[in-house]
């Protein structure tokens, strides 16, 4: 089960990376796990974040779109939750572009692991993931690239705690923010790899959940359990519903522990029935045939109940 404890991790990622007391999903969720982190924020670090933010390409964009009459704190504490998005909204904004190999999936090349701030274009979408192989048939096991989100978090947590200029600061902010909720996503940190998948299944991307026309495929549906859409309130909502978080398991603060868990948790409750074997035989299990994208998740009772009972 995931309790709120995931969500609060954030919060010591900052206490290390800011030296102040101080979490992949869509939006709402990085909205949402944001939100968490931001109420443990002391007055001087929420200050210092928000200064921060402010040298973002999109601070006037998150501003404007902060209801009239909204007091200055909730105004800081909904543009801390907007920017925990960022990294995935650069991937439809002009100008930015893919890099590397396998459509922008796979690390290549020396901007790979660049860190020059906001001058960056490059949508490096393989920092989003940890695609830590298994296999359940004996097919050999590719290595894991890097970097990936687990070396990122580490990089962007040293710049943090350095005295680099704030505007790359700021850059690794928004990130770290994004990458510590997407490595909590099970499917941010597993792919499976089989004979007819020998790279693995691109963390379940691969993986289709029902028969055309209905799209939609095993990551988007864990992607989405958290919520859809890009309203900070409803975000704000889904955070103060979390369960309170285990002491114990928030006080983890090492990151590859963190993906470790959640490898583990992509094995033990997202690759199990009713998810067969390879990315077409869940077509079967599911039993649906033309459903929408927007239900079709939802045909499976079994898969729907497992994953919400581990996110809740």
């Amino acid at each position: 089960m995931v309790t709120a404890h995931r969500l609060i991790l954030l919060v010591l990622v900052f206490a290390v990376a800011l030296n102040a007391p101080l979490f992949g999903w869509d939006n709402v969720g990085h909205m949402a796990v944001a939100y968490v982190a931001y109420q443990h924020l002391n007055a001087a670090t929420k200050a210092r974040v928000d200064t921060l933010l402010q040298l973002n390409p999109d601070y006037p964009k998150w501003k404007s779109a902060i209801p009239s009459g909204t007091s200055a704190a909730r105004t800081k504490m909904m543009v801390f939750m907007m920017a925990a998005t960022w990294p995935d909204a650069i991937r439809s904004k002009p100008g930015y572009t893919d890099d590397g190999s396998e459509g922008g999936n796979r690390p290549d090349g020396a901007t790979s692991v660049q860190n020059i701030g906001y001058s960056d274009h490059l949508h490096h979408k393989y920092w989003h993931f940890v695609d830590t192989p298994f296999s359940t048939d004996g097919t050999t096991l590719p290595a894991l690239p890097s970097p990936n989100a687990e070396t990122q978090i580490a990089a962007f947590r040293a710049v943090l705690s350095s005295n680099d200029p704030d505007e790359k600061k700021s850059y690794d902010l928004v990130w770290l923010e994004h990458l510590v909720g997407d490595v909590h996503q099970p499917l941010h940190a597993a792919t499976r790899v089989s004979s007819g998948d020998p790279q693995g299944d691109r963390g379940g991307n691969l993986v289709k959940l029902c028969a055309a026309p209905c799209k939609n495929e095993l990551h988007a549906f864990w992607d989405d359990l958290l919520g859809t859409g890009s309203s900070a309130a409803t975000a704000i909502s889904v955070g103060r519903a979390l369960p309170a978080a285990d002491s114990t398991l928030a006080a983890k603060k090492d990151a590859g522990g963190w993906v470790t868990e959640s490898f583990d948790a992509a094995k033990q409750s997202v690759y199990t029935a009713p998810i067969g074997d390879g990315d077409g035989a869940v077509h079967a299990n599911f039993g649906v045939s033309g459903a929408s994208k927007k239900t079709c998740p939802r045909a499976c009772g079994a898969c729907w109940r497992e994953a919400r009972e581990f996110v809740e």
